[in-house]
This record gives structure tokens, C-alpha cells and sequence, in this order.
């Protein structure tokens, strides 16, 4: 199979990088808007400049390559900034989906598209693939609109993979996340708050990859939920990196969501149900102390 990635320079992007690019049954073309960050660890990947939020690239990128599976992690993430430039969040997230929704039915390309639990309102949880969605932020509007948008397209052959709280390392830039955060200010003795009333089913990168390679391996049609298994708060997370690395857990102070002037915000309490991706995918997440083990890996 011949499977193109969006979004390659991000965590997960790299990650599916790390996974796939030496498997021999697997062409894998590589894309990203920005500068390939990865040639100095894979010299060999093929990459592919492309911007996803012009139709006319997505459309002349994928009849040039022909892949057969495209897995589209490429978006706008951070969701207070979506909040607040909300017509680049729309353009990123929903009408760049759409473009390759659309490319990719029309040339018979399947499409995993990535999805996120901030598409419900946090009134309960953890949550299955039929409960419904509500979003109540402009980062959880858009992804569901591009859900929708997948939904929409005419003939598209599609899987969405829905996932939770993403924690991991990066080879070359971005974000830091839950446990690089918690680890990093605990070693520099730094005080930090941290919610107690946000529950989450936290994900480890490298486990989200595989999900999306089964998905895409299968060719597989509809929601999956792709998380971790144990329900947490950012708190006890905290708690846990800190055990790990030995570190004075004294320094987290329990808060809550209303310690925080935030843009946009926070479902309470999500989490997600992963039957379905156990029974049909045989989708197996590390527990959440294994993924702070291969975060400090080497």
C-alpha cells in the first residue's frame, strides 16, 4: 500500500513516521506545509510539500502520488488560539478536510481522519462512538464540522479516529504536553497548579499511531475511539510523573477549572469507551505509567 500522511512534522506525524518507515510492505510519502523537521532522522522519507488548505495543491499533490490510504493528522490544535483567530482555526480544521475529503473520493483514495473528544460538551464520560456530540468551543466546532465534512463526500471510502489528551516526544519542535510539562517544572523546583475536575482518557503518541496505521491497514469504514484506557484528572497524571521520575510531588497544588482565565473552554469530564477499536482493530494502549516510561526513553 502506498499511504500519504498530512500533518507529518507534528507528534503523531512523527510518530506514524517512526513506525512505518522501514516496514517494507508500506510507501510512505510524507507532507507537511512547513520545512521537512525530520530529514536529519529519516534521510530517506519521502516528503512532499503541501498545503492542505489549498484545494488546488491537495488535488494535484494526490493525482501526482496516487496513494492508496491518506491519514490526516495535519490541523489546528491548540484551543485557546483557535478561540481567538477563529476564521484560521475554520480554514485549517474544516476547509482543509474538505479538500481532501473530496480529492480522495474522487480518485478512490481511503481517508483516516483524525477527530478529538473536545467535539462533546463534558457532561459525562468516558464516552462511546454513539453518544452525541456538542461541542463548546470553536476548536470542538470545527473538528466536528470536518467530521461531518468526511461524513458529506460523496463516495469517500473513511475511518475517523477519535482521540484524547495526546502526550509524547517530539524529535524536532512543537508543544510540550501533560507529562513533559509536569516533569520539566517539577526538576526546576517550580510550583505548579493543576486541575483536579477534568477527567480524560490521556493517549501516549505512539499508541495513537498504531491506531491510525490499523484504521488505515483495514481500510476500515466509520468512528473509532482511539485513547488510552484509564479515566484520570490532570492531577493525578501529575502525581504519577512525578512518582516516576522521583520527583517532590509537595510542588502540585490542587485546582480547579476556575483557578483559570482561559480562552476557550474545557469539557469537564470526557474520556472514551475503546471496545470497538479493541474488538476490531485488536487496538492495544499502554497504561498510562508504561507511556511516561517510553516518554524517557531514549
Amino acid at each position: 500500500m502506498k499511504l500519504l500522511l498530512t500533518g507529518a512534522n507534528g507528534l503523531l506525524g512523527q510518530k506514524l513516521i517512526g513506525l512505518l518507515h522501514a516496514d517494507p510492505a508500506v510507501e510512505l510519502v510524507a507532507t507537511s506545509r512547513g520545512a521537512n523537521r525530520l530529514a536529519d532522522y529519516f534521510p530517506d522519507l519521502r516528503f512532499v510539500p503541501l498545503d492542505v488548505t489549498d484545494a488546488a495543491q491537495v488535488r494535484q499533490v494526490l493525482e501526482a502520488e496516487r496513494p492508496t490510504h491518506v491519514v490526516h493528522t495535519a490541523a489546528m490544535t491548540n484551543v485557546d488560539e483557535c478561540e481567538t483567530n477563529q476564521a484560521a482555526c475554520w480554514v485549517q480544521n474544516v476547509t482543509a478536510t474538505e479538500h481532501l475529503a473530496a480529492a480522495c473520493a474522487a480518485l478512490d483514495i481511503h481517508l483516516t481522519h483524525l477527530s478529538t473528544d473536545f467535539i462533546f460538551n463534558g457532561e459525562h464520560g468516558p464516552l462511546t462512538e454513539d453518544d452525541l456530540p456538542d461541542p463548546i468551543s470553536h476548536y470542538g466546532h470545527s473538528k466536528l464540522a470536518a467530521e461531518r465534512a468526511v461524513h458529506a463526500a460523496p463516495g469517500l471510502r473513511w475511518a475517523i479516529a477519535r482521540t484524547v489528551l495526546v502526550y509524547g516526544t517530539l524529535l524536532a519542535g512543537g508543544r510540550s504536553n501533560i507529562v513533559l510539562w509536569v516533569r520539566d517544572s517539577l526538576r526546576k523546583g517550580q510550583t505548579i497548579k493543576v486541575v483536579d475536575d477534568q477527567w480524560r482518557t490521556p493517549t501516549l503518541a505512539e499508541d495513537l499511531a498504531q491506531g491510525c496505521w490499523l484504521l488505515a491497514r483495514a481500510s476500515a469504514q466509520g468512528v473509532f475511539n482511539v485513547s488510552g484506557r484509564e479515566l484520570l484528572t490532570p492531577y493525578q497524571m501529575a502525581h504519577q510523573v512525578a512518582d516516576f521520575f522521583g520527583l517532590d510531588k509537595t510542588l502540585i497544588e490542587r485546582a480547579d477549572s476556575s483557578t483559570f482565565t482561559q480562552a476557550a473552554r474545557r469539557p469537564p469530564r470526557t474520556g472514551f469507551v475503546i471496545t470497538k477499536a479493541e474488538r476490531e482493530l485488536g487496538y492495544a494502549p499502554r497504561s498510562f505509567a508504561e507511556g511516561i516510561a517510553i516518554v524517557d526513553g531514549p
